[in-house]
């Protein structure tokens, strides 16, 4: 009975001694080892072997890059404003030892330390500056962070400010502010718009109406060339129609009796019109036309006898000939059509004024001259 106790006892000692023999450090921490007090050695990660009741894994140091977010702090700015500034600070421990024996919280001095760098670097600087500024306070915070906790076994990775609030008055005096300026930004936006639109407009307008302009010069020059030569053709079918009435006047060999008869066909005519009120027509109205034939016929060179055939009118082409021209031979154009059309129609005449090298080479031959005679005495029936 007394062996199974002794056994017993050596198994519970040898269980204590495994165990503090024995020691399991997990990755990316490393262990403090002290014996009797003194720093001996630092564990890795995994399994390690002390001497048991002699050495004592004090401290476990996590070496994993660590985030830190400290709450507002109030600082004061170079034009006497306080914002409140919060940090968050991104740190790693390079040596376990000294972050250990160094410096009893390092945490609580990286605190400590940023709230004083911050309020150093933002006392030199406007509330404006502070607001548009936090690359640069963010670079001085890490440089002086990083300096002093070489020392201390810690390395400052990053440094970043969450958020800097200014008082409620400054916040609603800088919304006004930015309201005004956004106002005014949008009041010359709009103005150059205007002005912009007012250009565009006066441009449209002004390539309208000269375009307009050219449109209506176009028109007047082709309105112009139209309406010469319409005046062109107008004058040559005058002159082919009066050669053509002439021709068939030589053709038909008038005499008295026809012309009387073409009066007592205009007779009423003359009657038909609104202004005439009252018509007499003479008793004697055969001698008056027989007096005003043998006049007429006297007087235009109608024969009251004819013998033998007429010799005809060459009439030239009937289609009209618009000659192409432009410039200022238009109205010489025009003063020979017209010259040429005086001649075929009036052959007897001649007008000094005229070139006869100008006159077109159609141009009818003048009517050989016949004797007239004194026309008979018309009948009474």
């Amino acid at each position: 009975m007394a062996f199974l106790i002794v056994l017993g006892v050596l198994l519970v000692f040898l269980v204590v001694l495994l165990s503090k023999t024995i020691r399991i450090v997990p990755q990316a921490r490393a262990g403090i080892v002290e014996r009797f007090g003194k720093y001996k050695e630092t564990l890795p990660a995994g399994l390690n072997t002390v001497v048991p009741f002699v050495d004592k894994v004090r401290y476990q140091i996590d070496l994993r890059e660590q985030v830190v977010s400290f709450p507002p702090q109030p600082v004061i700015t170079e034009d006497n404003l306080v914002v409140a500034i919060d940090t968050v600070i991104y740190f790693q421990v390079t040596d376990p030892v000294a972050a250990t024996y160094e410096i009893a919280n390092y945490i609580q001095a990286v605190e400590q330390l940023t709230m004083t760098t911050l309020r150093n670097i933002v006392g030199g600087m406007t509330l404006e500056e502070t607001l548009t500024s936090r690359d640069s306070i963010n670079s001085g915070l890490r440089g002086v962070l990083d300096d002093a906790t070489g020392k201390w076994g810690i390395r400052v990775n990053r440094v970043e400010i969450k958020g800097i609030d200014p008082p409620p008055s400054i916040k609603d005096s800088m919304e006004k502010q930015m309201r005004a300026d956004r106002d005014k930004r949008a009041q010359i936006l709009t103005a150059e718009g205007g002005r912009q639109a007012a250009i565009l407009t006066a441009e449209g307008q002004k390539q309208s109406a000269i375009l307009t302009a050219e449109g209506e010069r176009e028109s007047q020059i082709l309105s112009a060339q139209g309406e010469r030569e319409s005046q062109i053709l107008r004058a040559q079918g005058e002159g082919q129609a009066i050669q053509t009435v002439f021709q068939a006047i030589h053709d038909g060999q008038p005499d008295q009796s026809l012309l009387a008869y073409q009066y007592l066909q205009m007779i009423p005519k003359i009657a038909a019109g609104d202004a005439n009120k009252v018509w007499i027509v003479p008793s004697e109205l055969g001698k008056a036309l027989e007096g005003l034939g043998s006049t007429m016929n006297e007087l235009r060179g109608i024969p009251q006898e004819v013998d033998g055939p007429r010799t005809r009118v060459d009439m030239g082409p009937s289609e009209p000939q618009v000659p192409q021209v432009a410039g200022s031979d238009a109205h010489d154009a025009v003063k020979q059509a017209i010259a040429a059309a005086e001649s075929a129609a009036h052959p007897e005449r001649t007008d000094p004024a005229i070139d006869p090298s100008n006159v077109p080479p159609e141009a009818p031959a003048p009517a050989p001259e016949v004797p007239t005679e004194a026309p008979p005495e018309p009948t009474q029936e």
